[in-house]
C-alpha cells in the first residue's frame, strides 16, 4: 500500500512537469479507482499533497530553458489562492454524480480544443504552434489574477492544482507558447495556493495526511522526469498527448459515476 501510494506520486509528478498541471489529475482518478476513496476525499488527499512546493525542479529546469514568465505567474498565484476556498466549499455541498460529471464534461472540451478537430474536419492545413510570449501584446496583471481565480475555483472542487484551466487559457488568451504555458503554470502552483481548500475539506472530515505526504514524496522526483521529456518534445506533440491523456481520464469519470 505504502509503495502503491508512493508509485501514484511518481506519476502524477511526471504529468506534473510534463503538462503544468500539479498532478492531480492523475492523483484523483486514480485514489478513487485503485484505493477505494470517494471524490471528496481524493480530492482532499491531491490537494494537500500539492501544498508543498513539490515542484521546484521542475521549475528549476524550465526556468534554466528560459520558459517561466515569473510576474504572470505571481499574479496567476494570487488568483489562485482566492478561488480555492470557494471551490472548496462548493465541492462539499455538490452532490457526488454532478461534481464527477461536470468535471468529465470539462475534461472533454479542454481534449477537444487541444486536438483542434473542427480544424481536423475542415482539413485545413493551419499549424498549432502559439505566438511566443514575448511577440504577445500586453495584458494587465488583473487578468492573470482572474485567470489564477477561474483555475482556483475549479481546483477546489476537483481537487486539481489548477493547471488544466491555466495552461489552455495561457494558450489561447494570452498567446502563450505550449510549453511555456506549461512553465508558468508550474511555477505558479508552487505557492500554497491550495490551503484555503485543504482547510475546507479537513474541517468537513475529507483528508488523510499520511497518504498525502507520502504523494507528495513521489511528486517530487517525478516532476524532474517529466520536465526533462517534455523539454525534448516540439509542441504539436505535446498537445496531441495531453489531449489523448485529458480524454481518457474524462471517459473514465463518466463510466465510474454513470
Amino acid at each position: 500500500m505504502v509503495f502503491a501510494i508512493l508509485f501514484l506520486g511518481v506519476c502524477a509528478g511526471i504529468m506534473s512537469g510534463m503538462f503544468g498541471i500539479g498532478g492531480g489529475i492523475i492523483m484523483v482518478p486514480a485514489l478513487i479507482a485503485f484505493f477505494g476513496m470517494d471524490i471528496l476525499n481524493a480530492n482532499a488527499t491531491s490537494l494537500a499533497a500539492m501544498l508543498l512546493p513539490v515542484g521546484l525542479l521542475g521549475v528549476f529546469a524550465y526556468h534554466k530553458a528560459g520558459l517561466i514568465q515569473v510576474r504572470d505567474a505571481l499574479w496567476i498565484s494570487l488568483g489562485l489562492l482566492a478561488g480555492s476556498f470557494f471551490g472548496a466549499e462548493l465541492a462539499v455541498t455538490l452532490n457526488v454524480k454532478i461534481l464527477s460529471k461536470l468535471y468529465a464534461a470539462i475534461l472533454l472540451y479542454v481534449a477537444i480544443g487541444y486536438m483542434d478537430i473542427p480544424k481536423m474536419l475542415a482539413k485545413k492545413q493551419t499549424s498549432t504552434e502559439n505566438t511566443p510570449k514575448s511577440e504577445a501584446v500586453h495584458y494587465y496583471f488583473w487578468q492573470f489574477i482572474l485567470l489564477g481565480l477561474a483555475a482556483g475555483v475549479f481546483a477546489g472542487m476537483f481537487g486539481k492544482g489548477g493547471g488544466l484551466v491555466i495552461v489552455p487559457m495561457l494558450i489561447k488568451f494570452f498567446k502563450y507558447d505550449a510549453k511555456a504555458a506549461s512553465a508558468t503554470s508550474l511555477a505558479a502552483l508552487q505557492l500554497p495556493v491550495g490551503l484555503p481548500s485543504v482547510i475546507v475539506y479537513a474541517q468537513a472530515g475529507y483528508l488523510n495526511w499520511a497518504n498525502a505526504a507520502l504523494i507528495a514524496l513521489g511528486i517530487v522526483f517525478g516532476v524532474f522526469f517529466g520536465t526533462k521529456l517534455v523539454l525534448k518534445l516540439n509542441s504539436n506533440t505535446f498537445k496531441k498527448i495531453y489531449a489523448v491523456f485529458l480524454l481518457g481520464v474524462a471517459v473514465y469519470m463518466l463510466l465510474k459515476y454513470v
